[in-house]
């Protein structure tokens, strides 16, 4: 099965990073740490990147905020991290980015909600200021309009508009309309003040999966902006991360979006990684872009009364989860793998002989003894209590034969 063909939008350079254009689908995420400290900030910025996030954006909102994002920067370039690092700005951000041209000149992307800029002619004003810094300083901006946050008089004015008509539609499509009339509307009127076409993405989001889908469709049939993606406001846990596949998976596959965020509330306390390593499974099970070898691993039945397969499906999860940043440096292919650990003989030889290497456990009355297959051939048969460290070996030789 091909990858889905991807629209072709507008390329946008962020920091190292190309957005758009034909360019691989861009991994985001964003900090959750108080920006004013610069220690702890720069600390998660790495481990967002360290996970795989390449672009990662940190909130903007007062006078402290903005000081503390050269040295944010600094820290980053002392460990070598060459993240781009995008500037969330609301409400304030005309003031923060012309007081502290520091930050402005520091930070490799701006994002402006244009819901959040102000009201009538306060509105116009300080998105041109903020526009005309991002201009000054050659800063690609995002325009990420928001459901939660949309611009009230645009959409005010669509109501009025749309109850006066013989056949109004139902209030839905019009907010939708609204959303998609304030991201067009704010990037026409950026190019109007002079940011180049290629300095301007585009975002809608909204946490509904149909309507963030019919949202977006909307946008990319009506612009050739490079697309952000995102459900907003995803949630926790598995209704967080179900829900972002759904609605990413539905744009995606109709190639839709040129980066992607998956937006999930983190339990307390806990690593952010999370919603990155969800980003970068939604797209590889896309076929669209590979990070990590991939387990295809039997679900178990009435077969499979042992719990070894499972516990032998783990080791080789962590496992190449723990080669994977090695082999990135030197055999970035590895990435490709597929490796099967299957529990009983229905599904076992299919599933393993399917994948670059794999192994068939025995089921319940099955002989003791496990079949390994390499490229559909079976290379060996492993048994005894070595049979785990015997089958990771072999797939570290099969990943040194893929240099």
């Amino acid at each position: 099965m091909r990858a889905p063909c991807r629209q072709r939008t507008v390329p946008v350079r962020v920091g190292t990073v190309t957005v758009g254009g034909g360019a691989p689908v861009v991994v985001q995420s964003m900090t959750n740490t108080d920006t004013a400290d610069a220690a702890a900030t720069a600390a998660q910025v790495a481990e967002l990147f360290l996970a795989g996030s390449e672009l990662v954006r940190i909130t903007v909102n007062s006078q402290e905020a903005a000081a503390a994002v050269p040295e944010i920067r600094r820290r980053l370039d002392d460990l070598g991290l060459r993240v781009p690092l995008i500037g969330d700005f609301h409400y304030n951000g005309h003031v923060l980015l012309t007081k502290h041209p520091d930050c402005a000149r520091t930070l490799d992307k701006y994002r402006i909600n244009p819901g959040n800029v102000g009201k009538g002619a306060a509105h116009d004003r300080n998105f041109a200021t903020m526009v005309q810094v991002a201009i000054d300083h050659d800063k690609p901006v995002r325009i990420g309009v928001n459901a939660g946050s949309l611009d009230q008089e645009l959409l005010n004015s669509l109501m009025e508009a749309n109850a006066k008509l013989n056949e109004p539609q139902d209030a839905t499509g019009v907010f939708l309309e609204a959303m998609v009339r304030s991201a067009i509307q704010s990037a026409q009127a950026a190019e109007e003040l002079g940011l180049a076409r290629d300095h301007i993405l585009l975002s809608v989001k909204i946490s509904r999966v149909q309507e963030l889908a019919r949202v977006y469709r909307e946008l990319a049939a009506r612009t050739d902006h490079a697309l952000h993606l995102g459900l907003t406001e995803a949630g926790m846990g598995m209704k967080g991360i179900v829900a972002s596949t759904a609605g990413l998976a539905l744009l995606l596959q109709q190639g839709i979006g040129d980066t992607i965020r998956v937006s999930l509330t983190p339990e307390p306390g806990s690593s952010r990684t999370q919603e990155v390593r969800v980003a970068q499974q939604i797209l590889q099970a896309m076929e669209i872009r590979p990070f990590l070898p991939q387990v295809t691993a039997c679900p178990g039945c009435g077969r499979t009364t042992s719990t070894y397969f499972q516990e032998l499906s783990q080791q080789v999860e962590k496992f190449l989860h723990e080669r994977m940043p090695v082999w990135k440096r030197t055999i970035p292919q590895a990435a490709t793998l597929q490796v099967a650990v299957m529990g009983c003989v229905v599904n076992g030889p299919g599933e393993s002989k399917a994948a670059h290497l794999g192994i068939s456990l025995p089921g319940t009355g099955e002989e003791p003894r496990a079949p390994v297959y390499e490229d559909g051939v079976q290379v060996a048969t492993l048994h005894g209590p070595t049979l785990a460290q015997q089958f990771l070996a072999r797939i570290e030789a099969y990943v040194e034969r893929m240099a």
